[in-house]
């Protein structure tokens, strides 16, 4: 499955700040993709750098297969929509799939509509506002990126990453005692007790733990909470197609 969003080394710098940094991701087509980090983190730079309206400080960025914003073909196989730009609060949800299929020469109207379908949306229903709910993501997202102070903490399918990731609690002991192919993500610990979020792809076969399954809101957060920022996660979505 080829890439559809391909960055190595991807930086955005504004004076002093970098706004987002060492970017490296490699996208597969034919998914809907949670963008997911606190204010600040380097979401929408990402964007405006997949849709060309930012040019890269350093790295590299290609979009199907092509420099961002190369050319009138290009972008009429893009849409963006900002976060901060309202939908038409006088519009049903109907008339904004019509306007898309008048704006942009490429529109699937029935792919749309399937998509407006699957998420419960009423056609008739006047447009309210996008939600920022992390628990909204596993409903709409099937891959997961997660954005932490300008750098990717962790990115694939949110099936994988789930599977991959389990809660442990048991008698009190030190991280660093675990099997290698266990990543301790992250830990607390009481005066008897021990209870760790780790990431493994073998089976955890100690019989002191107990193994549990984690949410989605539960990966997010332990992958925001390692690097000290406890901000809630604000979540963005883009559907990723061939």
């Amino acid at each position: 499955m080829s890439a559809v969003i391909e960055t190595s080394g991807l930086g955005r710098q504004y004076r002093r700040k970098w706004a987002l940094r060492d970017c490296t991701l490699a996208i597969p087509e034919g998914h809907v993709v949670g963008l997911v980090g606190p204010n600040g983190a380097g979401k929408t730079t990402l964007l405006r750098l997949a849709a060309g309206m930012l040019a890269p400080t350093c790295g590299a960025i290609t979009v199907l297969g092509d420099r961002p914003g190369a050319g009138p073909a290009e972008l009429a196989q893009i849409g963006f929509v900002a976060q901060d730009t309202p939908v038409y609060a006088r519009m049903t949800v109907a008339d904004h799939l019509r306007l898309g299929g008048w704006l942009n020469p490429g529109w699937d109207d029935a792919l749309a509509r399937q998509g407006i379908g699957q998420l419960g949306l009423d056609s008739k229903q006047r447009a309210g506002s996008p939600s920022h709910l992390v628990a909204d993501l596993q409903r709409v997202c099937d891959y997961l990126i997660v954005l932490v102070a300008s750098r990717v903490q962790i990115a694939g399918e949110v099936s994988d990453l789930l599977d991959s990731h389990h809660r442990l609690s048991g008698p009190l002991r030190e991280p660093r005692s675990l099997p290698a192919s266990q990543k301790v993500i992250t830990e607390s610990h009481t005066d008897r007790q021990s209870n760790l979020l780790i990431r493994t792809d073998e089976p955890v076969l100690d019989p002191s733990w107990t193994v549990k399954p984690i949410s989605l809101e539960d990966l997010v957060l332990a992958y925001m909470s390692p690097v000290g920022n406890n901000a809630p996660a604000k979540p963005q979505a883009l559907r990723v197609v061939s």
